[in-house]
């Protein structure tokens, strides 16, 4: 495998991957000027600091991205919206894939870039496929190629080929912004950069990359943020994303409240009297009936405002719950 140059005149051009060969370059660093408007800083504050620029409110969008995401909002965001129209069969399937994978979803964005989800897209240096495959990766990753097939133009099979890479580049790296770049231009490119500016923070070693490289990280937050509305786990640094937690840990902690129970409740009986949707119950109380059942109490979060409605209605909760175990008998 060698890094390949780039095919031009494909709308959303991607850069030359190690994966794969690649179509448009984009313009370069002149797009990733600082704003006048925004303060350079550096960390996770900057993820989550509002922002008007060129009409994009940059919460969860590193200072580093923002004039580059600005700009192709501008020129791409039309074509990315009626994508999401248009290609909502394949988005659905690459989902289903990527969860099997135990992958984000997100990362399916890596093949708008690549290929314009085109199944045929094929480079001159001879990547081909919605996720623009050498044929030396594609082998490795388990698809058949030959004089009379090509699974990498197979959505389905090449998607499973892309999950099963990603994820072998995550267990190096740990880190999906590193992933996007070593999918560009191959871990040894990653690593390369990480020996040289000794960070393995992309915004840090960015500079020490292939130009197209960094433009392709920068090209997948701007989908992704055109396509989602904002950032999110694919978009952040393994340093960004455990902040991230540790903040939303403590927003959740301040915001609700703990009440130690025990006896037979059921959560089916909860969220119907105070009122609470199943996700975001279940997101406070993980397998709250196996976890209630099993060790016969359970610390019920709740938000501070239904907590009182549980209260008030406990004995109520208590009897309904009852009668909905012994309907499952």
């Amino acid at each position: 495998m060698h890094k390949p140059l780039l095919l031009s005149l494909c709308l959303f051009g991607t850069v030359a991957t190690y994966a794969s060969g690649a179509y448009q370059p984009m313009p370069g660093d002149t797009l990733v000027k600082k704003s006048a408007h925004i303060d350079p800083k550096s960390g996770f504050k900057d993820l989550f600091e509002k922002t008007k620029v060129n009409g994009i409110d940059a919460r969860k969008l590193n200072a580093q991205a923002i004039s580059y995401v600005a700009d192709y909002m501008q020129r791409l965001g039309p074509g990315l919206q009626r994508m999401k129209s248009w290609a909502k069969p394949q988005f659905d399937m690459m989902d289903g894939v990527l969860k099997q994978h135990g992958l984000p979803v997100e990362l399916k964005y890596l093949a708008v870039i690549e290929s314009r989800l085109q199944p045929f897209a094929v480079s001159w240096a001879g990547a081909v496929g919605p996720w623009q495959f050498m044929e030396g990766t594609g082998r490795m990753m388990g698809l058949r190629i030959g004089p009379t097939i090509d699974e990498r133009t197979d959505f389905f099979k090449s998607t499973h080929a892309a999950a099963r890479y990603l994820n072998q580049l995550y267990r190096q790296y740990g880190d999906w912004l590193l992933v996007i770049a070593a999918y560009n231009c191959g871990p040894g490119g990653v690593h390369s950069a990480i020996r040289r500016s000794g960070s393995r923070n992309f915004w840090n070693l960015q500079y020490h990359l292939p130009e197209e490289s960094r433009l392709h990280v920068k090209k997948f937050i701007a989908t992704h943020y055109i396509m989602e509305g904002d950032g999110g786990e694919t978009t952040l640094t393994s340093t960004e994303v455990a902040n991230r937690g540790m903040q939303q840990a403590a927003e959740a902690d301040a915001d609700t409240e703990v009440i130690p129970i025990t006896g037979k409740y059921h959560s089916a009986a909860i969220r119907q009297h105070v009122a609470l949707d199943k996700v975001r119950f279940d997101k406070l109380n993980p397998n709250f009936d196996k976890a209630l059942a099993h060790n016969g109490n359970y610390d019920l979060r709740l938000p501070k405002e239904k907590a009182l409605l549980f209260q008030e209605k406990k004995q109520e909760i208590l009897e309904q719950s009852i009668q909905l175990m012994l309907g499952m008998d």
